[in-house]
């Protein structure tokens, strides 16, 4: 795929018109409840909450409120991994024992960084390993931070199913960008902590990003909570022990901010910007931290658009994060209810709440 540009779209003074009754029909025939924002540059174009916070409540959703942003983080982890790749410090085809010489991942000697963020690693999986609870949690996911049983050291572990070298089948899982987090500070010295707020929230200004900490604080319980089938979510597992692979929390807003200044350069010089969205066919279009494809929309006109799409979910919180670089817009959808992953649909389908919804904005635009 070639390298994406992003247009520069001249500021005429008006906003491209959304398809308001296609857009009211969408949120309506999937029973949305969350929060939907649609920018172009550097302006919203629309920015509504819909349905209630809590299923059968009487409290609607609200603007500015925090999320979870769950595996958008994987996509920032990408883009502090691309820095250093820009910086000269990190060579994504160099094992990553060249960084982490005590590593006792599998293959460490053969297991690149790339290999990690396009999820080729062949590490374990939390959901391959019991016990769960019975609210189907892996142990990885409810045990105290820093022990044994979750973080690196557990992917470090050996898989429990036949060994292969890397680059492995296709398989998402948490462990991958765990370790990509463990390169990281290895090769900066900092936590990852740090590195998200002095590469990301501090250049940008954005005052509500930070990690879910592992004790509950004033921000962690603040943030919207979710639900699955009318009940709240499963309390047993723990958000900071997602880490760099999904423990992110912030705003619509400050998650705008980023995909912004992802788009302008004020992030990524061109070159590294442009290998972190170039998706890989053999691997369902998965570029690193993301996904990065083609797509006709239903309705519309021409060809077709480009989208870097990042996907968040977590317990009863979903969320949509979605660049189209060519038009300079985001699209940026959020929900608290368990059955927002089957609503939101697969673009590429063309059905779902994510394909109407960017019908809605985008076909006049194309």
């Amino acid at each position: 795929m070639a390298p994406i540009a992003v247009a520069q779209t001249p500021d005429t003074g008006t906003a491209p018109a959304i398809n308001e009754p296609r857009l009211a029909a969408a949120i309506k025939a999937a029973d949305f409840a969350g929060t939907l924002l649609i920018a172009r540059g550097d302006r919203i174009l629309l920015e509504r909450a819909y349905g209630m916070a809590e299923p059968g409540g009487t409290a609607p959703h609200r603007l500015g409120r925090i999320w979870r942003w769950a595996s958008v983080t994987k996509q920032v982890t990408a883009t502090i991994a691309m820095q250093e790749v820009a910086a000269g410090r990190l060579d994504l085809d160099q094992p990553i024992a060249r960084y982490l010489p005590r590593s006792r991942a599998p293959h460490a000697d053969t297991l690149t960084s790339r290999m990690l963020m396009q999820h080729v690693s062949g590490l374990r999986h939390a959901d391959d390993f019991a016990p769960q609870d019975n609210d189907g949690w892996a142990y990885f996911y409810r045990a105290p931070l820093g022990s044994p049983e979750t973080g690196v050291i557990w992917c470090e572990g050996p898989t429990g199913k036949p060994d292969k070298v890397p680059p492995a089948d296709f398989r998402y899982g948490d462990c991958d960008f765990i370790m990509m987090g463990a390169v990281l500070e290895a090769i900066t010295g900092k936590t990852y902590a740090a590195l998200v707020e002095e590469r990301i929230a501090k250049p940008l200004g954005l005052r509500t990003v930070g990690l879910f900490p592992e004790a509950p604080s004033p921000i962690s319980r603040s943030a919207i909570k979710g639900f699955d089938g009318g009940k709240p979510e499963s309390r047993a597992f723990h958000l900071a022990n997602f880490g760099p692979a999904g423990a992110l929390y912030g705003t619509t807003h400050d998650l705008l901010a980023f995909d912004r200044a992802l788009m302008s350069g004020k992030l990524l010089p061109p070159a590294q910007r442009a290998e972190m969205w170039t998706g890989q066919p053999r691997y369902g279009y998965a570029a690193l931290g993301q996904w990065s494809y083609d797509v006709a929309l239903s309705g519309c006109e021409g060809a077709g658009v480009h989208l870097v799409e990042r996907r968040g979910h977590i317990g009863g919180v979903s969320l949509r994060n979605i660049i189209i670089p060519e038009l300079d817009m985001v699209v940026i959808m959020t929900w608290n209810r368990g059955n927002a992953e089957e609503a939101f649909g697969e673009v590429w389908q063309q059905a779902g709440l994510t394909h109407d919804v960017l019908a809605a904005a985008l076909c006049k635009s194309l």
